[in-house]
């Protein structure tokens, strides 16, 4: 779906909005429901241009599998291909695809300025079944590939204010996540990892930011088990897509110059042992 036609100026957004002129690159796009999707709504609305990426054969292994048209037709629907939003598919175990990835941001919109590495890959192993193979992928796609991104974004970008980096971890840091050792093992990696990576590009103007969202209702849990988590929110109801993205939003602004190399929960005061 990519195309090398650069953003024309008779479809620039307004310039009081907060990321107009600013050049987004989003991984883990390709769910309707999914956190991807709200990032990219809520950065257009802002006024970025943005290339999204996803990898549709992860959502293939999981339970909730591919949406009706796949990501195709989400892209479709939120306006790609068009003059401020393009899409490519990328699979971040593979080494060379994350500096892929921002090299495509630039040939397509002539400049990079934020990288939201908001993929993952699930992971439902436990400490005694986990093998070597799912210990690997998990830290390549969900570790190794935020590296290679924070990497290639200071290597690409012009030096100066504005670069923002956010990566996602998941809670373990708060609680056990026994049936999912190789996922919390590589979130944690991107968790600790957030200060080192901070101090390494701040020189550049570039803040690096991680972000645990807590629970968000992207569809993979349903029935019992979705109204019982709903009630360990003082909300009464599950985090959504959209609280996240107004996070991101602000984080990528130039409000948030001031902050970098922070881990912020963001979970809506869930309790996690509530009976």
């Amino acid at each position: 779906m990519s195309t090398s036609t650069p953003a024309t100026s008779a479809s620039s957004p307004p310039s009081s909005l907060p990321l107009s002129g600013r050049v987004a690159l989003v991984t883990g796009v390709s769910r309707r429901r999914g956190i991807g999707a709200a990032l990219v709504r809520r950065l257009l609305a802002d006024g970025a241009s943005v290339l999204a990426s996803g990898w549709e054969p992860h959502d293939v292994e999981m339970p909730w599998g591919l949406d009706p048209g796949g990501a195709a037709a989400l892209l479709r629907e939120l306006g790609a291909p068009g003059p401020r939003l393009d899409y490519e598919a990328a699979d971040l175990e593979r080494p060379e695809a994350a500096a892929r990835l921002v090299d495509a941001t630039i040939e397509r919109f002539g400049a990079i300025d934020i990288v939201v590495a908001n993929h993952g890959r699930s992971s439902r192993q436990g400490f005694e079944s986990v093998t070597v193979e799912e210990l690997d992928r998990c830290w390549a796609i969900n570790a190794r590939a935020c590296i290679l991104l924070t990497r290639r974004l200071a290597e690409r970008r012009a030096p100066g204010p504005g670069g923002r980096l956010l990566t996602f971890t998941s809670g373990q840091h708060i609680g056990p996540m026994p049936n999912e050792i190789a996922y919390a093992a590589s979130k944690g990696a991107v968790h600790q990892m957030t200060a080192t990576l901070a101090d390494a590009v701040v020189d550049r103007g570039i803040t690096v930011n991680c972000i645990n969202p807590g629970p968000i209702d992207t569809g993979y849990t349903t029935g019992a088990a979705h109204e019982r988590i709903a009630r360990r929110f003082p909300a009464g109801r599950w985090g959504q897509p959209e609280d996240v993205a107004k996070l991101v939003a602000w984080l990528v602004s130039d409000e948030a110059a001031w902050v970098t190399g922070q881990v912020l929960d963001h979970e809506g005061g869930f309790r996690r042992w509530a009976r």
